[in-house]
């Protein structure tokens, strides 16, 4: 099912994360878990910033000097979803398993 990135959350968004993180061979919770979203902020976010206490931003910039900005309740979905944007686009396919918790 297509959905848009910046709607992502929870099994789905983490199932995203690990399909653009090619190197990590395991599932995490990157979108809840510091200790598995961590490292992919550390490597690819290029800025968070907080607007509110439930509102974060997170941006990142690609070789091609695009930005992805996406937002998000806490700084890791925030950065999550911009991570999974600036990799898979605005818009991503989900199995629909995925969406339980959306």
């Amino acid at each position: 099912m297509k959905i848009k990135t910046s709607e992502l959350i929870g099994d789905a968004l983490d199932r995203m994360v690990l399909l653009c993180d090619e190197g990590n061979p395991s599932c995490g919770f990157y979108s809840t878990d510091w200790a598995d979203g961590g490292p992919i902020i550390e490597r690819e976010i290029a800025k968070i910033e907080r607007f509110s206490d439930s509102l974060w931003e997170a941006t990142t910039f690609t070789r091609h000097a695009q930005d992805y900005v996406q937002n998000g309740p806490t700084p890791l979905i925030a950065a999550m979803r911009c991570y999974v944007a600036s990799k898979l686009g605005d818009e991503v396919d989900v199995p629909e398993v995925c969406l339980d918790d959306k």
